[in-house]
């Protein structure tokens, strides 16, 4: 398993519930193969490619951190690559300050 992990700062803090709700849409959409026949085709990459999503945010500073997970390497490129090509909202103020990817090691569960 594959997670790559995307810095963001700059979100305006009084629209991150806003901002969370539309990546849920999305992210359900995606899920249920439901894309708009207009979603870019990055949209469609990361449907077949990811297999689980976490999204961190401060929300005193509005930083936050996105974590993909995909089952294979070969995956992670195409959603790595998908991810490059895909910015963030235009308007929010918002910009990607790093990205790094890891092989998981490690993915225990206590309850």
């Amino acid at each position: 398993m594959y997670a790559r992990l995307a810095r963001f700062e700059g979100s305006d803090v009084s629209k991150l519930d806003e901002q969370i709700e539309e990546l849920r849409k999305q992210l359900a959409a995606a899920r249920s193969g439901d894309l708009p026949a207009d979603a870019p085709a990055e949209a469609r990459t990361l449907m077949e490619s990811i297999s689980r999503f976490v999204e961190l945010v401060d929300r005193e500073t509005g930083a936050s951190i996105g974590i993909a997970f995909t089952e294979t390497e070969e995956d992670m490129r195409r959603a790595d690559d998908a991810l490059n090509a895909m910015s963030p909202p235009e308007g929010s103020g918002m910009r990607r300050t790093g990205v790094e990817i890891y092989e998981v090691a490690l993915d225990e569960s206590f309850r």
